[in-house]
Parts: structure tokens; sequence; C-alpha cells
């Protein structure tokens, strides 16, 4: 059983830089694919990056690419969700996720349900 806390959310202004972290303790965490999601209030939870076990396969959902960057330290079992050029619209409480799954071309980690842990989210709100 794998338990994740994420943390480094806050109130920054447009085109600024965040860095979220997801520590994970517990459950085999160097075997999980990992994915970050986002929901906005009144909004469904969206995918917004995923990696696979090792960091071999990255995606991004289109808004985010180009200023979002995903990545892992499993010495450290911790996944990271680099921000840049952040936008309003980026304004939503942040998850990661973790499971086993496989991450890949046909697979890309971007549905919720194929995951089984969850942390409990981080605030970022961007003003503009």
């Amino acid at each position: 059983q794998a338990r994740l806390v994420e943390s480094g959310g806050g109130l920054v202004q447009a085109g600024a830089s965040l860095r979220l972290s997801c520590a994970a303790s517990g459950g085999s965490f160097s075997t999980y694919g990992v994915g970050w999601f986002r929901q906005a209030p009144g909004k469904e939870r969206e995918f917004v990056a995923s990696i696979n076990y090792n960091g071999g396969n990255i995606y991004y959902a289109d808004s985010v690419k180009g200023r979002f960057t995903i990545s892992r330290d499993n010495a450290k079992n911790t996944a990271y969700l680099q921000m840049n050029s952040l936008k309003s619209e980026d304004t939503a409480v942040y998850y990661c996720a973790a499971g086993a799954i496989t991450i890949a071309t046909i697979t890309r980690g971007e549905d919720p349900y194929e995951y089984e842990y969850w942390g409990q989210g981080t605030q970022v709100t961007v003003s503009s």
C-alpha cells in the first residue's frame, strides 16, 4: 500500500513557475507509473502529465505541453511536476497518482481510474 503526499503548491502571478513534488512511502514506487491530474472548481479532474516507471515514456496534455515537465527520482521515491509560464487557467488542485499501470504509446496514463494510489492534492492559484 503506497501513500502519496504532494507539496509545492501556492499562489503565484501569471508567468511564474512552481515545482510540485509527490513523495511516496510504502508500496513499490520504482515500479509504478505516475500521473499528475488537476481539478478546477466546477470542472472534472483532468489529465496533466504521466511518466512510466523508469522515465522512458512521458506524455502531456496539449494544454501544458512545452510549459510543464514531469520527472521522477526513484532513489528518492519522488515525482515532480515543473510548471513554467503559468497561466490563470492552470489554477486548480493538483493531484499525483501512482499505480502498477503501463504508460506507453497506447496507454498513456490519461485515465484516472487506472491509478491505485492518490495524494491529497495541493492548491495552485495563478493570478492574472
